[in-house]
């Protein structure tokens, strides 16, 4: 698990450093404070080693094949012109430095850039084991609707798409998962399927339906809360978010009705609790106070961990801690209690 991710120079970050959760990571600001491209540039990384584990074979990554794969990762994912795009530019300093702190030591990996590299990265600490665990990316949008063809398209063409759409295509089309994780996959899909009202199965014509008890409905049919949660159900069905691993899900709220996200939070905890280490952005409210009320109970060590994004004059900087009131002031938060205020105040005078 990874326990540490320090960042200078990045995009909008100017020198921070994050001590993660094992389990949970809830990274709250404004938009335009960098959520998302933390969870990108953590995605960026882990994906980088886990795909290609396999591939390659070797006991463990080498120095000349990380600068190149992490410099690919990153402009798939974030898909600027060249990787120095991604440094932060301010005078007196060009150079991007990032340092990930595991658990386990030997996993560790730190590396930089500057404004004028291209292709490569420069590895300072390289890992001496891959990373056994895999990464799954949830987007803002749900992807069951345009998975048919998606990843023989995105491979053959050039398309303005960022990588983790495909990546997270390829898990949603796994096979199921079968053997002695089936009873623990029922326990977990369980709430997600009675939120939909069915079971997300993919056809052999390569369309992903829901199944209910009144027949099977096209996924462009359903609503898009639903296929939100037809996404989770199905990478859990396959057992891409079951045991070690890691989850990367940006706004889980978004398009979701308060009952839907709800049942979203139960399943961040839930998965959270069974082994996957997991980072959201959000700047919802009503998500942030669902998990708390889930976690405040727990016994689990580090159970949660809260960052605060603010921007600053010289770049956003991260105050965090173990509860939502450690993340200081954040205004899109805030908006929201003012406004139940208010409409406490016009209701009862």
């Amino acid at each position: 698990m990874l326990k540490k991710l320090a960042i200078t120079n990045f995009t909008v970050f100017s020198d921070v450093e994050l001590r993660l959760s094992p389990r949970l990571n809830i990274i709250v600001g404004e938009n335009g404070t960098g959520k998302t491209h933390l969870l990108k540039l953590a995605y960026s990384v882990l994906a980088a080693n886990s795909e290609e584990r396999k591939r390659l074979g070797t006991p463990a990554p080498t120095k000349t094949w990380l600068q190149g794969k992490i410099a690919e990762k990153l402009v798939g994912v974030f898909r600027p012109e060249t990787i120095g795009r991604l440094a932060r530019r301010r005078q007196g300093r060009e150079r991007c430095d990032i340092n990930f702190g595991f658990i386990k030591s030997d996993l560790n990996i730190e590396f930089g850039f500057a404004t004028n590299s291209k292709t490569e990265v420069s590895i300072s600490v390289t890992p001496n084991s891959w990373l056994e665990a895999s990464a799954a990316y949830l987007p803002t949008r749900e992807l069951l609707t345009i998975f048919p063809n998606f990843v023989s398209v995105y491979e053959g063409h050039y398309l303005e798409f960022e990588e983790t759409w495909r990546d997270t295509c390829i898990l949603l089309g796994a096979p199921l998962q079968r053997g002695p994780k089936e009873a623990r996959i029922r326990e977990l899909l369980a709430p997600l399927e009675e939120a939909m009202g069915g079971s997300i199965q993919l056809d052999r014509n390569g369309r992903f339906y829901l199944h209910s008890a009144s027949g099977r409905m096209e996924m462009p049919l359903v609503a898009e809360g639903v296929r939100k949660l037809g996404m989770i159900a199905r990478l859990i069905a396959t057992g891409a978010l079951l045991g070690n691993g890691y989850l990367f899900w940006d706004e889980p709220e978004a398009n979701l009705n308060p009952r839907l996200v709800r049942k979203i939070a139960k399943t961040i905890v839930d998965l959270s609790d069974a082994g996957i280490q997991v980072f959201i952005a959000t700047h919802s409210l009503f998500l942030l106070r669902e998990i708390e009320i889930l976690t405040a109970g727990s016994t689990k060590k580090n159970s949660a961990r809260f960052f605060g994004l603010h921007q600053t004059n010289d770049g956003v900087k991260i105050e965090q801690g173990n509860s939502a009131s450690d993340m200081g002031d954040i205004a899109a938060l805030d908006e929201e209690l003012e406004q139940s205020d208010r409409f406490l105040s016009s209701e009862f005078g």
